[in-house]
């Protein structure tokens, strides 16, 4: 074979070559146009979260050092989407007072969560001689005052998007539900049990992904 034929060859192999790696390109430009085109006719919108209630077993500040809570909410979540639903894959839920984290995160079970549907949890949420800041005294003895102490209930984790057979990446996921406790003269709970009051409380959560 001459040096001219061996120089046709290999152009026709370039050829061969870019002509393969433009057609897979265009085929992965496609499929990614189409993903794209797929979600902004969806629009998938953000989950809505209700807190329905909290159970208050302890909430205790010793030495104006150390704060002790034990509570039980109870949460719902509902996927307003008609065609999206959502996979919930790794989500804590905690409790705040003042912008100071006062229990453990407790991770709720994996759930996925088809359209329209409505899911219930009911964790437990505990934190036991917690440090807090030296003003949570202060701020505490202001709310006894005032008859009302809102903690915040707060949900942090990842959730996935499926669109038929398609499935997304993981987006944060985090949610703020203020819960108002009152007592004294202006206590509207339910004793359950001794010291142990529970409070209706349906208050929509700030959500964001």
């Amino acid at each position: 074979m001459s040096a001219k034929e061996c120089g046709h060859e290999d152009d026709g192999r370039k050829k061969l070559y870019r002509r393969i790696f433009a057609v897979v390109l265009g085929f992965i430009i496609f499929v990614l146009f189409l993903i794209l085109l797929i979600w902004l006719i969806l629009r998938p919108t953000k989950p809505h979260f209700v807190l329905q209630d909290a159970t208050v077993y302890a909430f205790n500040l010793t030495g104006g050092a150390t704060l002790t809570t034990t509570l039980q909410v109870t949460l719902t979540a509902r996927n307003p989407n008609d065609r999206i639903g959502i996979y919930y894959d790794k989500v804590d839920v905690y409790a705040s007072y003042h912008s100071q984290q006062i229990t453990l995160p407790t991770l709720l079970p994996a759930t996925y969560q088809g359209h329209k549907d409505t899911t219930v949890w009911s964790p437990f949420l505990y934190g036991n001689s917690v440090p807090v800041a030296p003003y949570t005294d202060v701020s505490l003895n202001q709310d006894e005052i005032a008859g009302t102490v809102m903690v915040n209930v707060r949900v942090d984790g990842r959730i996935r998007w499926k669109v038929g057979t398609f499935i997304s990446g993981k987006y944060h996921l985090f949610v703020n539900c203020p819960a108002y406790i009152n007592f004294g003269g202006r206590n509207n709970g339910i004793a359950v049990g001794p010291a142990v009051i529970k409070y209706q409380l349906i208050m929509d959560c700030h959500v964001d992904v």
